[in-house]
């Protein structure tokens, strides 16, 4: 079973659709209590990332994510889900992230390096490049999917970095390290590589592995 962390700020009704098509057990829940009863779970965002932090410290959400990845329990993060489980965001103001990967969340400078502007957000399908052997990627091809962001993760681990996308710069779009894992893009929204990402997730899940790479 997956348990969708609802915590307000997250496409909940697209992601559950997308878990119901390919026939993923799921529930939503804002309650810890309930999601520590699931096998793996789904953090979706969509907003900013203080707004989405105040809230899993305020409920509890963040010391409860940060204990399940410590477990090694498999957790995947979405867009801004995604952002949260770095170490902190320039996004409005400085905010610390969950801390369970290395890295600052950094808005698109807006700039070409030859001095052109480009737009913000990065908004629309574009291609994976694939960097690193992961389970999460099992037959899963290079191919496009779709992204909705203005701010990007900005990181010098480069073993956490699974896929990344070009956008005036090489942005992180697939990253993971042990059980936690995570997609700047919408999987939900991804047409088929999207929905053998999320697939290969519950697998993993169903199988209680702890360590996905």
């Amino acid at each position: 079973m997956i348990g969708i962390v609802d915590y307000g700020m997250g496409n909940l009704h697209s992601v559950s659709k997308a878990l119901e098509r390919i026939g993923l057990p799921y529930l939503i829940s804002e309650d810890i209590e309930e999601l520590s009863k699931t096998d793996g779970l789904l953090l979706p965002g969509v907003g900013a990332f203080p707004d989405a932090m105040e809230i899993l410290n305020e409920t509890g959400k963040s010391e409860f994510l940060k204990q399940w990845a410590a477990d090694e329990k498999p957790l995947m993060g979405i867009c801004l889900g995604m952002q949260l489980l770095f170490d902190e965001s320039e996004e409005h103001r400085q905010t610390l992230g969950l801390g369970l990967l290395p890295g600052k969340v950094m808005k698109f400078s807006g700039v070409t390096s030859e001095g052109e502007p480009y737009k913000i957000p990065h908004m629309g399908w574009n291609q994976l490049q694939f960097h690193q052997d992961h389970a999460i990627l099992h037959e899963v091809e290079p191919g496009y999917v779709y992204f909705v962001h203005s701010y990007a993760v900005q990181t010098e681990d480069q073993d956490i970095l699974l896929a990344t996308s070009d956008y005036h710069q090489d942005v992180p779009a697939i990253v993971g390290r042990g059980s936690v894992v995570g997609t700047q893009f919408h999987p939900e929204k991804s047409s088929q590589v999207g929905m053998e990402l999320l697939k290969n997730f519950g697998l993993l899940v169903e199988k209680g592995v702890k360590q996905f790479d």
